[in-house]
């Protein structure tokens, strides 16, 4: 946790305010519990958390094959981990993206997808705008809600291609509230305005 803290952790402070130190702390967080939850080893969901977005400092679209990659190129890690643990959590980070087709290959790839959802109603909305506002500096505001509100119905949504991989995690409470929102238009564009007009300031 040391090294993790230290060398790791602060990299996070270089991938914007949609995906910082901020973001990857709850994934830890919530990996933690599930792992506590469902009896697995919790060093290995901790690192699997803590590596899950390193990817971001190349390409965004393969970032989590490059994390994966970073993590199993961590000398480091080898004085703890053996090289089957490596190759799992290699493999879990590899796999926690939401808009991956397939399902994650070992239990620590579930939980870190389940993890990195993070799908409290308020940080979801936030995170997209604040996404749009990183990734998509020259729109005008109304280009901005229409990009928010088709991702989230694009992802989201009842119809969207977000996969829970956990039965019974709070995610699928945190979800049906979601959905609940997006549903609403009026909802969620009274929403988008407020976050947009507090990050505009």
């Amino acid at each position: 946790m040391e090294y993790v803290e230290r060398h790791i952790l602060p990299r996070y402070n270089d991938f914007g305010a949609s995906h910082d130190l901020r973001h990857a702390l709850v994934v830890i967080r919530e990996s933690l519990a599930l792992a506590r939850r469902l009896g697995v080893d919790e060093d290995m969901a901790y690192v699997v958390a803590a590596y899950h977005d390193l990817g971001l400092s190349g390409p965004r679209a393969i970032h989590h094959l490059t994390g994966g990659k970073i993590l199993a190129a961590d000398a480091r890690l080898k004085r703890w981990f053996s090289p089957e643990q490596i190759r799992i959590m290699k493999e879990a980070v590899e796999d926690h993206r939401a808009s991956a087709s397939h399902t994650p290959r070992s239990i620590y790839g579930r939980i870190v997808a389940e993890a990195d959802r993070e799908l409290e109603p308020d940080s979801v909305l936030r995170r997209t705008v604040q996404f749009g506002m990183e990734h998509y500096p020259d729109f005008e505001k109304e280009e901005h809600w229409r990009r928010f509100a088709e991702h989230l119905l694009g992802k989201y949504s009842e119809a969207g291609y977000i996969h829970l991989w956990i039965a019974g995690s709070p995610n699928e409470e945190r979800l049906r509230r979601l959905r609940a929102i997006i549903a609403d238009e009026g909802r969620l564009r009274a929403a988008f305005d407020k976050i947009y007009d507090e990050l505009k300031l």
